[in-house]
């Protein structure tokens, strides 16, 4: 399943696929099958994605359009 958010975010940051897969330790094509929904994403990944963009796990999932997570 593809999430229209986690690229957006990206996006919106101007950081390219490259630079995540930097952070999440994988390679740019294995960032681009997660984005793309080919590979799903595992827990430990979309908190890391979370904890570098600032917003919660629910916004980057399409769950909320609040990208905050209540503290």
């Amino acid at each position: 399943m593809s999430y229209k958010n986690i690229r957006s975010i990206r996006e919106d940051h101007d950081v390219t696929q490259k630079e995540v897969a930097e952070l999440l330790n994988v390679s740019q094509n294995t960032y681009s099958q997660y984005e793309t929904g080919k590979i799903e994403w595992t827990a430990s990944t979309l908190i890391k994605l979370a904890d570098y963009f600032g917003v919660s796990i629910d916004y980057l999932l399409d769950r909320t359009k609040n990208k905050n997570w209540n503290k």
